[in-house]
C-alpha cells in the first residue's frame, strides 16, 4: 500500500480544501420593465412582472 513520505501540514491541507467551500453572490441582471436588479428566471419583487408579462399586482 502506498504511503505519504511526508505528512501534510494543516495549513497546506486547508488551503486545498478552501477551494470547493467558497461562496458566490448571485448574479443579477436588470428587470426590463422598472430597472430594479433582480435575479434571472424570477419574478421581479418591485413590478411584479415576469417574461414582459405581470404575474403579480404589486400594490404602491
Amino acid at each position: 500500500m502506498a504511503v505519504p513520505a511526508r505528512r501534510v501540514s494543516k495549513a497546506r491541507r486547508d488551503k486545498r480544501r478552501a477551494n470547493t467551500w467558497t461562496l458566490t453572490a448571485p448574479t443579477l441582471e436588470k428587470c426590463p420593465k422598472c430597472g430594479e436588479l433582480k435575479r434571472s428566471h424570477r419574478l421581479c419583487s418591485a413590478c411584479g412582472y415576469y417574461n414582459g408579462r405581470e404575474v403579480v399586482k404589486v400594490e404602491d
